[in-house]
């Protein structure tokens, strides 16, 4: 028996282990068929002014259901879903699943090359997306892809408020060629969806991975995955029914897909949305609808902790906030407890692990490491195994850099048509991260950085995360990205890009004599930049592979 099963961080939980991996549902259906029956009259769905009960979503989705079985949709058959943070995405997921369909999540940030992949690798035979998206990209593209029937909807739909901070300009427009889906499942409300048997083990979604090592991957999210996983997140949280979920991430995005959809529909809870990310809207969100719970980028609150207005008492309606998917400084997470009164939980998931992995336990703060300065991500959640493995996965003592493997209930089976990305990353349901950490004696965990991030300067390493966390102690520092650059001499060198704080005021070279001060002098950046904002993706993460260019 090795460190990593004999689990030395059960104690870290004390009386807040939530307990062992016991799932109340077989498959994601089963879950939202279960908060459906806990409260049929509950609220599912806040979106502005508009509401949406839980009985009424499950009528509309059993509309839209039937409508697409009524054009041929079949189990197994795959439905793009091209939307922003609207109700119609949730209407769309659980109308796929009623017909045993699967859900393929696409970013509405990609445009026509991105978009023509993904409809093209998953053999997407129907696809939702907005009136917008359809006329500037989809409709481009789609004489080149499989997909026989496209629904056309509109952020407008389900409010009437119509914020001019998100919508100003914004016009229902005529799609041709399209069905509108408003109209499409008015057509079809009192039919019946026509009941598909959903099985734990068939897919429910096909999340693409962001792609940096190579063409993106469409991780297989099978129904007990989700299921899995939502339990974890529930537990793990303290979701209960009379609070709520701030929905701030990318409901596209695993986090979002887990944190927001899938765990508002199990508890159940209302799920707040916002169409997409808008400081000051957002703010207004909170104000307004007192969310409990949200989980979202670390960049998400750093603009939040710097919007206009923006105090404590925002704040106090959260029992707990998480930040994934991006490194949290702990200078990052001093601030925001500071400034707005709540202490974020710093966490790591991915999408092959169907988004939970490793969180810090609610109500606790992780120890920051003293050689580094990293801030832990936490302890591995119920039902999870998380080790530090070599090159061969062999395991490793605590203390020492490997990389870091999951295994649990929530991890996919493998990759969409991929065999050989497959047999690399997935090994005996063990996941290969390629995401470089170490454990402590007691059983903290600590992410160093992405393997292919190593800089090395003069045959010395260096990890980009840890100067990264310096530059964020700097008062006027906003957000930082460290990368490589090639030098002649040293190979390569460390070059910074930092956005700063508004009204701030700092020079490149006083950043440069703030880092030497506090790093080995083959770690300090030997230039850095100051940019307006750095690169990002849609959830929040900042992308270094931009800056490389730059």
């Amino acid at each position: 028996m090795s460190i990593y099963d004999s689990r030395p961080w059960l104690h870290i939980y004390g009386d807040k282990y939530p307990g062992e991996y016991s799932p109340t549902a077989a498959t994601a259906l089963e879950m939202f068929h279960a908060g459906l029956q806990t409260a049929p009259d509950g609220v599912a769905i806040k979106y502005f002014d508009g509401t949406i009960t839980r009985r009424e979503l499950d009528r509309l989705s059993d509309a839209f259901a039937a409508a697409l079985a009524a054009r041929g949709f079949e189990h197994g058959d795959r439905l793009g879903i091209y939307l922003q943070n609207v109700p119609q995405f949730l209407i769309a997921v659980v109308g796929a699943w009623k017909v045993g369909a699967i859900v393929v999540c696409i970013n509405p940030m990609n445009r026509e090359r991105e978009l023509t992949y993904m409809l093209t690798d998953s053999g997407a035979k129907a696809l939702v997306c907005l009136e917008s998206l359809h006329r500037d990209v989809a409709r481009h593209v789609l004489q080149n892809t499989a997909v026989e029937l496209v629904i056309t909807t509109s952020e407008l739909e389900y409010q009437t408020r119509r914020d001019s901070r998100l919508f100003d300009g914004v016009q229902r427009q005529e799609c041709d060629g399209t069905l509108d889906m408003s109209t499409l499942v008015e057509s079809y409300r009192d039919k019946p969806p026509p009941g598909a048997t959903v099985r734990p083990d068939d897919p429910a979604m096909l999340c693409y991975t962001s792609g940096t090592t190579g063409s993106p991957k469409g991780a297989i999210n099978t129904h007990r995955n989700v299921a899995a996983a939502t339990h974890i997140y529930k537990e793990w949280v303290g979701l209960t029914p009379d609070g709520s979920i701030l929905g701030v991430a990318p409901l596209f995005h695993i986090t979002g897909l887990i944190a927001h959809v899938s765990a508002s529909l199990a508890v159940p809870v209302p799920l707040v949305l916002a169409y997409r990310f808008h400081p000051d809207v957002i703010l207004d969100a909170i104000r307004e609808h007192k969310p409990t719970f949200t989980v979202g980028s670390i960049t998400v609150f750093i603009a939040l902790m710097n919007t206009a207005g923006a105090s404590a008492k925002d704040f106090r309606c959260f029992k707990s906030i998480f930040s994934g998917g991006a490194p949290v400084s702990p200078a990052t997470a001093n601030a925001f407890e500071a400034g707005m009164g709540t202490f974020i939980h710093n966490s790591y998931g991915l999408t092959e692990a169907t988004a939970p992995a490793i969180h810090t336990p609610r109500g606790m703060r992780g120890p920051v490491d003293p050689d580094s300065g990293a801030l832990s991500v936490g302890v591995p959640m119920p039902g999870m195994i998380v080790r530090i493995a070599d090159e061969e996965e062999n395991d490793l003592p605590p203390g020492q850099l490997g990389e870091i493997i999951v295994e649990g209930p929530n991890v996919v089976p493998g990759y969409w048509n991929k065999p050989e990305e497959t047999d690399h990353a997935l090994r005996g349901g063990r996941m290969r991260t390629g995401d470089i950490g170490f454990m402590t004696e007691d059983g903290w965990f600590f992410v160093v950085d992405r393997k292919k991030d190593l800089i090395n300067a003069s045959g010395y390493k260096v990890w980009p995360r840890e100067v990264e966390d310096v530059l964020y102690e700097h008062s006027a520092v906003r957000e930082a990205a460290v990368v490589g650059v090639p030098d002649e001499y040293r190979g390569e060198t460390v070059k910074a890009f930092v956005s700063l704080r508004t009204d701030a005021s700092v020079t490149s070279k006083e950043l440069i004599e703030f880092a030497k001060q506090r790093l080995s002098a083959y770690k300090c950046p030997r230039a850095i930049e100051i940019l307006d904002e750095l690169p990002k993706t849609l959830t929040g993460k900042i992308l270094r592979r931009e800056l490389r260019k730059v």
